[in-house]
């Protein structure tokens, strides 16, 4: 019997332009990420080194960028979180236990709540009963072992789980674990027909 509901945040409920960040730093010059900034993008989305870092590492590649237009650079992935969906997920709260797992980091996290303002952002949070964030535990999906945490940390085995996230890596591993898994394609599915999709196993 699934018990506990585990989301991801990107493209479950915000709608996100993958490109939107790589074409907004070749305005400043960069032609495209070397091995040193795929490098440094990991850890940074591990939480293993600091956003002020991160950016100075950035400012080091583009120098005619500030800190800020860096910022709002890593920021233009970000399109919109819909209202809908927020409101099927505090629907959806109410009868199950909601967990939220995510890889988004600490710089967006606060381009978020800026740009949504607290209110709504306070709304979404209070429909998880556990919220697990990278850059706090230091883990990153898919590898495997961030779900063993968040499984360990709730206490329950991984056949009462059902785990929703839109890309197929990260599916594959929880599905390894005996995850029951949801893979949501955003250009033609989306989060509300999530009782549909119940109904239908």
């Amino acid at each position: 019997m699934i018990e506990k509901y585990i989301f991801d945040f990107g493209n479950v409920f915000i709608n996100l332009d993958i490109e939107a960040t790589q074409r907004e730093l070749q305005k400043w010059g960069l032609q495209s990420f070397t091995p040193e900034m795929e490098r440094q993008n990991h850890l940074y989305e591990k939480g293993l080194i600091s956003t002020a870092d991160f950016l100075a590492f950035y400012n080091k590649q583009i120098p005619q960028a500030t800190p800020e237009t860096l910022k709002t650079a890593w920021n233009k992935i970000l399109l919109d979180f819909p209202l809908y969906r927020l409101e099927f997920l505090e629907m959806f709260s109410k009868e199950k236990d909601c967990i939220l797992l995510s890889n988004i980091n600490e710089m967006h996290l606060e381009y978020i709540i800026e740009q949504l303002d607290n209110s709504f952002y306070k709304r979404f949070i209070n429909c998880f009963d556990k919220v697990y964030y990278s850059h706090e535990i230091h883990l990153r999906k898919p590898d495997k072992e961030i779900y063993n945490f968040v499984l360990k940390d709730l206490n329950c085995p991984p056949e009462t789980c059902f785990f929703v996230d839109d890309k197929y890596e990260n599916i594959l591993s929880a599905r390894e674990l005996g995850i029951t898994c949801w893979h949501i394609h955003p250009d033609k599915e989306d989060i509300v027909q999530l009782h549909q999709k119940l109904k239908s196993n």
